[in-house]
């Protein structure tokens, strides 16, 4: 592994330095206050790890077998030491993991509708990662040499990738954008009326004992104009709407700009951590307002119940990889903050068990409670018939897992994705028996709103 030191660089400016390269992704701790102390960036990948209808290959070529097997073969090629002096993503593999994958791990019904096709999985190879520290305002660009499997060649090929990523962040940045990000109209693929009667029909579900809780989302579309820049749009939805586990990653036609606060699974050394929010309320430009509502949020017995109900979710998933007994909540329904919203999060921890790795531990909690609801797999199903359209990557995980065996995904919340011309992002609300359907329904615009200010769409009050 060849590390070198750069001077300190602002992650958004790398990001412009790097912009047009192939198969950009870019880790992006835009609250570093909340959490996100590193960031990364990567691109230029070496091999490409993909899942489309259940199926895996690699570099186009199909793998037989399970996808998560093997995925867990493929990382097997490239193992490294870990190197604790540095920001724990040291090359590896990074992108999203779609919702949809669930259906390779349960039987589920299909969605009637497919929505943009999309794989349900990429993840690219990086050899090279360039990590941001945000605390001490340091940064290195790390190679490692794979896939050179000789050991001379691979420290030759990582002195020479390091030279060429230096040169490049040295070299000419792609001109800012500061023209509005604007879309076309919004369609969503449930009215007022429609998705109060779909919160409804959760509740009743919930009353005759068929679940315990469900997470049901609007669909937001709209057509962009061939002007439109997605790069643009992430840099102003990222200071408008700062998130610990934001990403943006540009796969040619396709683009993801996520702005989550959630953390989904972080697996360092053999330490695991989630943390599942579960309770939002909006925030108030008045002060003194936006303090009583954070009080109305910890007081509130629904919200508290259901974060309750996933933190035992995820306790169970965990306790699958974990050696006995190490499960633990160190923090129950504490508060964050963050630019629109107050959110209600816990925090579950766990050491994973002696054969157990980053790939079956996100096997067993895939895909998060948080977002599905209780018991998971009958909410899972419900989700189907109610939302009728594929989610893809809302509500799957964004991140990394390196060759050292570390890991850290989000929960693909506040994000969107575009398919050539077409924008579309989700909007989601947890249902519990203490529901009010006309309350969810604001919930989910309460969460939207800062993405459709990026748009500058305005008030998504129309919908």
């Amino acid at each position: 592994m060849h590390v070198r030191e750069l001077q300190w660089i602002e992650p958004v400016t790398a990001m412009r330095c790097l912009a047009h390269r192939p198969h950009l992704t870019f880790l992006d701790s835009a609250a570093p206050q909340l959490l996100g102390r590193y960031s990364y960036m990567a691109c230029d990948p070496f091999s490409t790890y993909m899942v489309a209808d259940g199926q895996a290959s690699c570099n186009g070529e199909t793998l037989a077998g399970n996808p998560w097997r093997a995925l867990r073969t493929l990382l097997a090629r490239y193992r490294e030491e870990h190197r604790p002096d540095l920001p724990p993503f040291q090359g590896g593999a990074a992108g999203f993991f779609a919702y949809d994958l669930n259906r390779t791990l349960e039987r589920l019904p299909a969605p009637a509708i497919s929505g943009q096709r999309l794989p349900q999985s990429i993840l690219h190879f990086y050899d090279v990662v360039i990590s941001f520290d945000h605390r001490d305002e340091k940064c290195w660009l790390v190679s490692t040499g794979w896939p050179e499997q000789d050991l001379a060649r691979r420290r030759e090929r990582a002195r020479r990738r390091a030279d060429e990523f230096a040169a490049r962040l040295a070299g000419p940045r792609a001109p800012r954008n500061d023209l509005p990000a604007t879309a076309g109209a919004w369609h969503s693929n449930f009215s007022r009326e429609g998705y109060i009667a779909a919160v409804q029909r959760v509740i009743d579900l919930i009353l005759a004992g068929d679940i315990f809780q469900a997470n049901i989302a609007q669909r937001f579309s709209a057509r962009l104009s061939s002007s439109f820049d997605p790069l643009a749009f992430y840099c102003r939805l990222r200071s408008l709407n700062p998130a610990p586990f934001a990403a943006l990653l540009r796969y040619g036609r396709l683009t993801i700009a996520s702005s989550s606060p959630e953390r989904f699974l972080k697996l360092n050394g053999r330490q695991v951590e989630t943390r599942p929010i579960k309770g939002t309320i909006a925030r108030s430009a008045d002060s003194k307002d936006d303090r009583r509502r954070a009080e109305l949020l910890l007081a509130s017995e629904k919200d508290r119940a259901e974060n309750t109900m996933i933190v035992d979710l995820l306790r169970n998933d965990l306790s699958r990889v974990c050696t006995p007994q190490s499960v633990e909540v160190p923090a129950l329904c504490a508060l964050e903050s963050y630019a629109s919203v107050h959110h209600l999060v816990s925090t579950v921890t766990g050491e994973l068990a002696g054969d157990e790795d980053a790939v079956t531990l996100l096997r067993a909690c895939f895909p998060g409670g948080s977002i599905t609801g209780a018991p998971k797999v009958r909410s899972m199903e419900i989700i189907a018939e109610i939302e009728r359209v594929a989610r893809e990557v809302y509500c799957g995980a964004i991140g990394f897992i390196g060759f050292n065996g570390h890991m850290d995904t989000n929960i693909a919340i506040r994000t969107v994705t575009f398919d050539d011309d077409l924008a579309v992002f989700y909007a989601g609300s947890g249902i519990t028996a203490m529901s009010d359907p006309e309350a969810e329904y604001e919930e989910t615009l309460a969460k939207a709103q800062r993405i459709f200010d990026a748009f500058r769409a305005g008030s998504c009050g129309a919908f």
